[in-house]
């Protein structure tokens, strides 16, 4: 008999802490941090909202028409190899190395198709154009890739050249912490730019 009050009592103590710990760990400490975001990071802690609701800085863009052509009038992101690209429910790279024979392929003709897209040598597109990154979401492209868009996309928006390569510089992300990764811009945040007005 006593054994049975002391497994009743024993399973009573362990049900009473579980609901504690769930409350106060499970509830608590997710509300204490979410707030703590909401205070003191509130545009990171919602997701890194672009201006009217056109997606997060975080995460890479399409900027094509509905057969996958590039649309003129903005700069290019790099390719995606999330799902059909750009898709943040299936995040990865190609998983291809860099002596497969499809991937050599496809960054061959990746790189034909935006030498005649911008009208350069092949030589001089930047490999970010043509790769992939390890996500398929990042939404920077290298400040080299964007520099070779202007021309098309001054063109295309009926702007000079120095005034669309003046707001691209004003894009430019410095390394983190002064020296890792290297010098960047957000394709989204910069054709957001432009619809607003800048370079006008």
């Amino acid at each position: 008999m006593s054994s049975t009050r002391t497994a009743v009592r024993t399973a009573g103590v362990a049900v009473r802490t579980m609901l504690v710990l769930t409350l106060v760990l499970g509830v608590g400490y997710t509300l204490l941090v979410t707030g703590i975001g909401q205070l003191t990071l509130p545009w990171q802690a919602n997701g890194s909202q672009l201006p009217g609701d056109r997606g997060s800085a975080l995460i890479g863009q399409s900027f094509t028409d509905a057969d996958g052509e590039a649309l003129p009038q903005y700069f290019q992101s790099r390719p995606s190899a999330a799902g059909e690209g750009y898709d943040g429910a299936a995040s990865s790279g190609s998983n291809l190395g860099p002596e497969n024979p499809d991937l050599v392929a496809a960054i061959a003709e990746r790189r034909v198709a935006i030498a005649e897209r911008e009208g350069v040598d092949p030589a001089d597109v930047p490999a970010d154009a043509v790769t992939a990154s390890g996500s398929g979401l990042d939404p920077h492209i290298s400040v080299a890739y964007a520099l070779l868009q202007v021309p098309r996309v001054a063109a295309a928006r009926g702007l000079p050249e120095d005034a669309v390569r003046a707001v691209v510089e004003s894009r430019i992300q410095v390394r983190d912490l002064g020296f890792l990764g290297e010098e960047r811009i957000n394709a989204a945040e910069l054709n957001l730019a432009l619809d607003a007005g800048e370079g006008e």
